[in-house]
């Protein structure tokens, strides 16, 4: 059966308060038996020890005074400590027994053999029993030897207390500890259960916002402020990720009505000119002029698909480069002839800056797509009449190529997007009807893969793209 997070962590809790309190509870019992029983061994040794001198001075004198001290000195003693005393002869025969209830009786049995060897020998005993048949129950018993001014053995002494009474005391403490406790363990329990149910609001409130993202709602954002530092971090990300999720919403969705529009205008195109020659509604001598309108469809859907497939296999990791040297110069020089009719349909200023022999080490097919695309974006983009500055030249360890065009430029707050899947401008929707929003995509991640860096900067009319690459190792010809 699951249980939720909030339970287990109640339940834990719980567990651990009890645990820590039988711990706590154990400890404070064996602590206070053993307290109670020495106090009390204690306190009938010194007992032990004052009876034992009175005793000693009343035998060794015979006064009949003496005797009747030592006599109502036991009985006070008794009442008062609620304790039984008991003097023996050296054989451990009873010859006073002095009860705190019902005063003292005279030669009432016999005392152990084991007890008054342990006395004789040690001066002192002390043990828990019913000494012989002498006590109907337990009681704490402790021993002392009475002797004369020579050090001779005179009689014994034992003092008794029920220990009852001691566990009586313990009862008492017990219970005023036992109500301590529970006191203390439902408080604690009450904070625990307030404290698990803060901690997992938070984390039921992600799962509630998560249930909403699953409907399709990525507008749900959990509170950050929640006094622990590990689920602020948590939320977060939480709204970092609904923020990054709302994000490729959106721009799914433009993708796919962006793609949608792409292909359905090409397709229209073609579709339309073809019926047309079909059914003769274009005179064959035009149809040549169509054919070459279908093929720069075709080519243009064509162009499309390989961005999207593309874009997969960079988003999959199946983008593989095949490192070579070659001269990146001639290569742009190529790219940059290839464009020749759109610069001069749209009369533009073109200026090229371009080192000699630019050797650099990457997969051409994929740099050149790369280039491709820059400059296809800066043609289309620039104004009739514009300016167009192209650089290459080698940096340290690496190449650094840039493209600069004139033109309304690219506004701040898309400039941190511009290499987003899918994204494009407001400005490139109404003057670029051909593509996807994956292009600059595309060039940041053949570049990335590379080792090299791509930037774009836009500020005073002008926008200017820049990206490095590693230059090839310089290979010395062998000496012969």
């Amino acid at each position: 059966m699951k249980r939720s997070f909030f339970a287990k962590n109640f339940i834990s809790s719980v567990i651990l308060i009890l645990v820590a309190f039988g711990l706590a509870g154990g400890a404070f019992f064996y602590q206070m038996d053993r307290y109670s029983k020495s106090e009390k061994e204690s306190q009938l040794s010194a007992t032990a020890e004052s009876i034992s001198e009175l005793t000693s001075l009343a035998v060794q004198t015979g006064d009949s005074l003496n005797v009747a001290v030592l006599d109502a000195s036991l009985r006070t003693t008794a009442k008062q400590n609620q304790m039984s005393i008991i003097l023996t002869d050296l054989s451990g025969n009873i010859l006073l027994r002095v009860d705190p209830d019902t005063g003292s009786y005279r030669n009432s049995g016999t005392i152990p053999q084991k007890v008054v060897n342990a006395i004789t020998r040690d001066s002192v005993y002390s043990s828990v029993g019913t000494l012989g048949s002498v006590f109907s129950e337990k009681h704490y018993i402790v021993g002392a030897l009475c002797e004369d001014s020579a050090g001779k053995d005179l009689a014994l002494v034992l003092i008794a207390a029920s220990s009852e009474r001691v566990v009586g005391v313990l009862q008492e403490i017990t219970q005023i500890f036992l109500i301590i406790i529970i006191i203390s363990l439902v408080g604690a329990l009450v904070v625990s259960y307030f404290l698990s149910s803060r901690m997992t609001r938070p984390l039921k409130t992600m799962a509630n916002a998560a249930k909403e993202f699953a409907a399709g709602d990525f507008s749900v954002r959990v509170p950050e402020d929640n006094h622990c530092d590990e689920i602020d971090e948590l939320a977060t990300s939480f709204n970092n990720m609904a923020r990054d999720l709302e994000q490729l919403e959106e721009l799914t969705q433009g993708f796919i009505g962006n793609v949608s529009h792409e292909f359905k205008t090409p397709m229209t195109t073609i579709s339309g000119f073809v019926d047309g020659m079909l059914d003769g509604t274009i005179p064959q001598d035009q149809q040549r002029k169509y054919l070459v309108v279908i093929s720069e469809e075709v080519k243009r859907l064509s162009r499309m698909t390989m961005s999207m497939l593309a874009a997969a296999k960079i988003q999959s990791g199946e983008l593989i480069i095949s490192p070579v040297p070659f001269d990146f110069s001639e290569m742009a020089s190529q790219i940059l002839l290839s464009f020749e009719q759109k610069i001069t349909a749209k009369n533009i200023d073109v200026e090229v800056d371009f080192a000699d022999r630019l050797m650099v080490m990457g997969d051409r097919d994929h740099v050149f797509r790369a280039v491709y695309n820059l400059v296809d974006n800066a043609v289309k983009f620039i104004d009739d009449g514009g300016k167009l500055r192209v650089t290459a030249y080698p940096a340290g360890a690496f190449c650094e190529f840039s493209i600069c065009n004139t033109g309304g430029g690219i506004a701040p707050d898309d400039i941190p997007h511009i290499f987003d899947r899918f994204y494009k401008t407001d400005r490139s929707r109404s003057r670029d009807r051909s593509g996807a929003g994956l292009g600059l995509y595309i060039v940041k991640n053949i570049i990335n893969l590379h080792g090299g860096d791509i930037s774009v900067r836009s500020d005073g009319g002008e926008t200017e793209f820049s990206f490095t690459l590693p230059l090839a190792p310089v290979t010395k010809p062998n000496k012969k």
